[in-house]
């Protein structure tokens, strides 16, 4: 059997049943990675130079993996000291051949990427890793840059306000750090700049895009889209997925008319009864006004400004006010930030920077909170995450959290989710769940025994879903004289050192999310023998990757710890997962063991209800781009 045959099957197997095939391979890397012991530097970047004529010759890269492999290693043990473990290399490999590995926190991710990063870059198409943010990006590409160029690789480095002229240099160097977005947008920005130049309108649309007629805009700055290694897969490829990446057009109305339409709906909602003028689908997330809401839409008193706007535009508008009022919260979906609306990430608990959310959905956010109201802009060019990633050659990716959204990652993208095992044996201690009849006894519930851990010298991580209960909970500790350190998205500026310092004896951090942190909770001092980082986890979230990513905090790399579940029959996720008459139901009854199960059993359903959604988005992308196609346009631009 060949190599490539044989590595391809053990990637193609679930669960850790293919690695009992590697052992050989290993060793194999490991035999030549000893010749490379005392080979100076210069000989080793003829190696490099060696292995790149050979790819860009024809040379299947599954034929080089193990000679470049040992060649990354041993540059990375000479400039950074690290050395890759031979588990490390078993995830490097199967993420070569179109896997996504499940790697526990802690691992070390970012060192294994470099590898398929290094081995993809041979063939001189350049190899991208996309990842959850600019800091990331800076920061793993700095980290992992000297091993490159020891080698004689170049590594460019693509931020939000990276200039236009210098992200070509990024994308023409052999290795491309940036985030998925902006690996996206430039991909269209590219579309709209080329498709202007052949229309002959390169000045009004390079001014539409924030550029001037200078050397920087004479050429596309991104080049064929070859390798994609996606640092948080099930992050970027699942979760964002659901919100499509847009250039936008100017818009297309006049900006008073929609203003007061968009205040006039946000004031009318009180006048609408759920069941009587609308229906509220809770899986669709979506209101529907019935025929006597209709009614009421035309009997109301409406400004002089919507004299001429149609009925239809008006029932919408409604609609969507009464969505915005059932489903965008402050401080959960959103923080209000110098009278604008920012977008927290449910996810991450990031602030999404620029980021709008679609269909008017923004601005009726806006009204609501009695903010100015942007203006509602057109599409100049849209892809989804899916789609774009989907471009490319070939892509992999790595993350903690996986295994559970296997199925989708196979169906959808056609990659193999393949866990790989933890470098030290894991001594995470799962301790029973506790659920409460009310949100308030929880609360009581989680101080208390974050005191109790605080006693025994052992630090805490707290993971609440929204800012509000991350405040609040940061409110009652204090009472009780605990001093909390908080990480959200009103305080991330000091992100990387509150969650470096989490792990001294006695700390308390409380975080909305931990998803795509990048900062490994180091134990300090006595904390090891005192049993280690315990994880407080609040609320079960839609997802449970999200649950598993803050569970996974704790424990790393052989390190003691524990974590508890923390549920309340007064928690959203029961209306999410079971529809309002379930969770009512539910509630009448005394909370009991059985209940924890329910609430797991609705988190299930909540993550089907989002995966239906993104097989729809998916459907109807790729109907809207088929009839753009037949209409002999361009499917990623607006036509």
């Amino acid at each position: 059997m060949s190599l490539l045959t044989t590595i391809r099957a053990a990637t193609r197997l679930p669960g850790r049943r293919g690695y009992g095939q590697w052992p050989w391979l290993l060793e194999q890397i490991e035999s030549i990675g000893r010749q490379f012991q005392e080979v100076p530097a210069d000989e080793l970047r003829r190696e490099c130079r060696s292995l790149r004529f050979q790819a860009r010759s024809g040379v299947p890269l599954s034929q080089l993996l193990t000679f470049a492999y040992a060649l990354m290693r041993e540059a990375c043990q000479r400039t950074l000291a690290m050395k890759h473990y031979p588990v490390q290399l078993r995830g490097a490999i199967a993420m070569h051949f179109g896997g996504v590995v499940e790697m526990a926190t802690g691992e070390g991710k970012t060192l294994t990427a470099c590898l398929p990063l290094m081995l993809a870059s041979l063939e001189g198409n350049g190899a991208h890793l996309a990842t959850a943010n600019d800091y990331l990006a800076t920061r793993d590409a700095e980290l992992l840059r000297p091993a490159f160029e020891l080698l004689g690789l170049t590594v460019g480095v693509i931020t939000a306000d990276t200039p236009r002229i210098q992200r070509r240099r990024g994308y023409f160097s052999d290795v491309t750090y940036s985030t998925s977005k902006e690996f996206g947008f430039d991909f269209l920005r590219d579309r709209l700049f080329l498709a202007s130049r052949t229309a002959g309108r390169n000045g009004l649309l390079a001014r539409m895009l924030g550029q001037i007629a200078s050397e920087s805009t004479t050429e596309a700055v991104q080049r064929q889209l070859h390798f994609a290694l996606i640092d948080e897969a099930d992050s970027i490829l699942i979760d964002e997925a659901r919100t499509p990446l847009i250039v936008s057009a100017a818009p297309h109305e006049s900006k008073e008319v929609a203003e007061s339409l968009y205040r006039w709906a946000a004031q009318s909602v009180a006048e609408f009864a759920d069941r009587e003028h609308y229906v509220y689908d809770e899986r669709q997330r979506s209101a529907s006004l019935s025929a006597g809401g209709r009614r009421r839409v035309r009997e109301m008193k409406k400004p002089a400004l919507l004299a001429e706007v149609s009925l239809f535009e008006l029932y919408e508008k409604i609609e969507t006010a009464l969505k915005v009022d059932r489903e965008f919260a402050r401080d959960q979906h959103f923080v209000v930030r110098d009278d604008e609306v920012v977008i927290v990430d449910e996810f991450t608990g990031r602030l999404s920077e620029g980021r709008k959310w679609r269909e008017g959905i923004h601005q009726a956010v806006e009204a609501k909170e009695g903010l100015p109201i942007s203006s509602k802009t057109g599409d100049a060019a849209r892809i989804t995450v899916q789609d774009f990633f989907l471009l490319y050659e070939s892509m992999a990716g790595m993350t903690g959290t996986a295994w559970t959204s296997r199925r989708e990652f196979r169906r959808i993208y056609d990659l193999a989710v393949i866990p790989i095992p933890t470098h030290r044996v894991s001594r995470r201690e799962q301790l029973s769940d506790r659920v409460f009849a009310t949100a308030e006894q929880k609360w009581d519930a989680v101080v208390a025994e974050t005191q109790e851990m605080v006693a025994l010298g052992r630090p805490v991580l707290i993971g609440t879903r929204t800012i509000h209960q991350s405040e609040r909970l940061a409110d009652l500790l204090r009472d009780k004289g605990v001093t909390p350190e908080l990480l959200n998205a009103r305080h991330l500026s000091a992100e990387a050192e509150i969650v470096s310092a989490a792990g001294r004896p006695g700390r308390v951090t409380v975080a909305t999310n931990m998803a795509g942190r990048g900062t490994d909770i180091q134990l300090f001092g006595e904390v090891e023998a005192a049993g280690g980082l315990h994880v407080v986890c609040t609320e079960l979230h839609e997802s449970a990757r999200v649950d598993r990513q803050l569970i996974g905090r704790c424990a790393r790399q052989g390190d003691p710890g524990s974590f508890r579940q923390y549920m309340s029959l007064e928690d959203d996720i029961l209306e999410a997962g079971l529809g309002k008459d379930g969770a009512e139901r539910l509630r009448q009854e005394k909370p009991n063991a059985r209940h924890a199960s329910m609430f797991r059993k609705a988190q299930q359903k909540a993550e089907r209800s989002h995966f239906r959604q993104r097989r729809l988005m998916l459907y109807h992308e790729k109907q809207r781009r088929q009839l753009q196609k037949e209409m002999g346009q361009d499917p990623y631009l607006d036509g």
